[in-house]
């Protein structure tokens, strides 16, 4: 990696940092908001919503003071090589993305098909993603499915006497 690019990592990183504190600030304030609903009891003076809205606000006046520096740091010709940094940094990491949005399908997908259909669907389709595929990875596949959903599911329903979700698909 010569200089160039690691300058134009470092500032890639540094928007990044930036965007960071505007999100971690747009959440302070959504939640300094929001602790307005908490109840409060007769024995609070300053009221239930207190602590949580002193500690919302000074977690706003950090990322304020974070955003200012962090945007004082970033060179204005930075931005226009970001769109392509992050491109870059999306193609070298897709399977890692690839299984987070696996992973988020999976945990939308057990309250609709319980966790042995869901579980098996989430392992056998990450094996696919992953294994190379051949007969023999096939075969291991579907065994490693078989064993982390439904037999899970019944070690814990036997000996534990815990029963994981169903799911509205087969009690429907």
């Amino acid at each position: 990696m010569n200089n160039t690019d690691e300058n134009h990592s470092l500032e890639a990183g540094e928007i990044t940092r930036f965007l960071s504190y505007v999100a971690i600030l747009a959440a302070s304030v959504a939640l300094y908001f929001s602790a307005e609903h908490i109840p409060s009891s007769r024995f609070e003076v300053l009221g239930a919503a207190a602590f949580p809205r002193f500690v919302f606000a000074a977690i706003f006046l950090i990322a304020v003071i974070a955003i200012v520096d962090s945007l004082r740091k970033i060179p204005g010709h930075a931005w226009g090589r970001f769109g392509s940094e992050v491109q870059h940094w999306l193609k070298t990491r897709y399977l890692v993305i690839v299984c987070f949005v696996v992973f988020a399908a999976y945990l939308l997908l057990v309250p609709i098909l319980g966790f042995s259909i869901a579980s098996f669907a989430f392992v056998f389709g990450l094996q696919m993603i992953l294994m190379p595929r051949k007969p023999l990875t096939l075969l291991v596949a579907v065994l490693v499915a078989l064993v982390f959903s439904f037999g899970l599911n019944a070690l814990f329903a036997e000996f534990f006497n815990v029963f994981l979700p169903r799911g509205e698909f087969l009690n429907g």
